[in-house]
């Protein structure tokens, strides 16, 4: 069987992403295969596209995240069967298409109050932002957190789980985002634009959640406003502190852990955690949505359909 994928066959710019018949996956053993209703795009794409990580085999479908419906099971799967609708992270590749494998550890069972389609949403920076919240920052009611960059998908997430557990929320954000950021939860938005963040704070922070690349410069900056004793948690650069101010400093990559899912589809169907997506695109834009996201064109998640 032939399907529909999202390739690529040279590292380079966006232009390298077709769309292209390749043949349809089957499941090994210990493997769901999935009918894909939908995938969602993470920066991170980027890099494996441009060769910037070389983490990736070529030819590589591109995305990580993948929403579907079980189409088959491989040998010794039994807990899923076909019809079950199910949410995960792939950790090699291949959502970017019509059908998908996944290993069956890995998945879990898909939210039952939100489209399918945007359920794709949830996985990479679901994940992300619950190991940041609960597993890192440690984040406990009445703690001040800080989270720098709060406009993309991961903030959109961090934001309302800072507030779920009883969180004073400080976000930056540009104008763009700044209303998405307020209505996910944030107490006090910062136009990092047009502010220092320094001259906004009123005191320091428990807690520095840091979602974007910082120079060393803005690292340093932003640790300062951390209280002693404090929490550093970053997903992209190291940020350094003196051992005399008693923060610790932690730059961490997410982890598949489908006990993590099984927790966020929890909180989106009690109401506590809404997803928040920009664009229903078709696969055949994923090229554009890459140039879009390069120039700083995206906000939120953008959600593709085969």
């Amino acid at each position: 069987m032939i399907m529909k994928a999202a390739r690529i066959t040279q590292y380079g710019g966006p232009d390298v992403i077709r769309l292209e018949d390749v043949p349809t996956p089957s499941p090994d053993a210990g493997q769901v295969l999935l009918k894909v209703a939908a995938t969602s795009f993470n920066p991170a794409d980027i890099g494996d596209r441009s060769g910037a990580y070389r983490r990736v085999r070529l030819p590589f479908v591109i995305g990580f995240d993948v929403a579907g419906t079980v189409h088959a099971v491989g040998p010794g799967v039994t807990a899923f069967s076909p019809g079950d609708t199910l949410i995960a992270r792939l950790d090699g590749g291949g959502a970017s298409a019509e059908y998908a494998v996944a290993d069956a550890g890995l998945v879990a069972r898909a939210p039952a109050t939100i489209p399918l389609t945007d359920a794709a949403a949830i996985p990479l920076a679901g994940l992300t932002a619950w190991q940041a919240i609960h597993e890192h920052a440690r984040l406990s009611k009445g703690q001040r957190i800080l989270i720098n960059g709060a406009g993309g998908g991961v903030g959109g997430y961090a934001i309302q789980l800072a507030t779920h557990a009883g969180a004073y929320v400080i976000a930056t954000a540009s104008a763009r985002s700044a209303d998405e950021v307020r209505a996910h939860g944030a107490d006090e938005v910062i136009d990092y634009t047009t502010t220092p963040v320094a001259d906004a704070l009123s005191q320091d922070v428990d807690v520095l959640l840091n979602l974007v690349p910082l120079s060393h410069e803005d690292g340093r900056s932003l640790a300062g406003l951390v209280r002693e004793g404090g929490r550093i948690v970053s997903i992209t650069s190291e940020i350094e502190v003196s051992p005399a101010s008693g923060v610790t400093s932690l730059r961490f990559v997410a982890q598949n852990e489908p006990k993590h899912l099984d927790e966020l589809v929890k909180l989106v169907d009690s109401g506590d955690l809404t997803i928040d997506i920009s664009e229903r695109l078709p696969l055949s834009e994923l090229a554009d949505v890459h140039r879009r996201s390069e120039r700083g064109d995206i906000r939120g998640k953008v959600i593709l359909i085969p």
